[in-house]
């Protein structure tokens, strides 16, 4: 696909944390078509991938970040961070059910992953004095649902408090940072979720889908959103097209979230 000159990344080098599978792969694969050069990351192998280069590492583990960086510093640096990595495994059955390791397993993939990773890659775009960041939240940093996800919930809310006070330190210096939220993804992700709701209450499967849709109070425009049209927004987002978005948290969810 031809882009615009605002919206091309032609001759950028990227990089996708979680670009393996789901919506990282959507996001690699955008990025490509536009023009950058991506490394994707990810904890297991791609099935296929138009990434010019796979990085195999667990994103929650500290030492993933310096294996991360390796890499980047191979390619001569970065111009583009994208960090998709995240989602849920906890129980279902609301607080009460959650173990501190849940919590642990929670704050660790959809939030530190994302501070260790960023104190590791900045240090390469300050220098080049330029760069665009992206953090992939979640609308339930807005409306946590307290059954399925909680401890999720509350470290997509802790992601986006952290990415705004980055975007104030280091937009002065040429960096953008901003973040994403998506609603419901139409992905396997969104389907495992279903099922453990539907184990926990002891409900079938697609119950426990009709539980999800309901919990999170309607979806306006009827459905959950392909992983390609989230990628898209993020596509914007690093381009020169959004120069002068800062700090700023673009929800995408069909209308889900209906306050203001």
């Amino acid at each position: 696909m031809s882009y615009p000159v605002a919206l091309s990344l032609a001759g950028r080098r990227a990089l996708v944390v979680g670009g393996t599978r789901g919506l990282g792969d959507a996001v690699v694969r955008r990025l490509d078509d536009a023009g950058a050069r991506v490394i994707a990351v990810g904890r297991t192998e791609p099935g296929t991938t138009v990434a010019a280069r796979v990085v195999i590492a667990d994103s929650t583990q500290p030492e993933a970040a310096d294996v991360i960086a390796a890499a980047v510093e191979e390619q001569g640096g970065i111009d583009i961070l994208v960090h998709v990595a995240g989602g849920s495994s906890s129980p279902g059955g609301g607080h009460a059910s959650l173990s501190d390791a849940d919590w642990d397993v929670e704050l660790s993939l959809n939030l530190l992953s994302a501070v260790r990773v960023d104190r590791a890659l900045t240090p390469s775009m300050l220098r080049q004095g330029r760069g665009a960041i992206v953090h992939v939240g979640s609308i339930q940093a807005r409306m946590p649902l307290h059954d399925g996800t909680l401890g999720y919930a509350a470290a997509k809310a802790a992601l986006r408090a952290y990415s705004k006070g980055l975007a104030n330190e280091l937009a002065p210096q040429g960096i953008r940072v901003n973040t994403v939220s998506p609603g419901g993804i139409d992905s396997p992700s969104a389907r495992a979720l279903a099922q453990r709701i539907a184990t926990a209450r002891g409900i079938s499967e697609e119950a426990g889908m009709q539980t999800l849709m309901d919990s999170l109070g309607g979806i306006p425009d009827g459905r959950f959103a392909p992983p390609s049209e989230i990628a898209d927004v993020i596509g914007f987002l690093v381009s020169d097209a959004a120069g002068s978005v800062v700090g700023a948290d673009i929800v995408v969810d069909g209308g889900t979230i209906k306050t203001i």
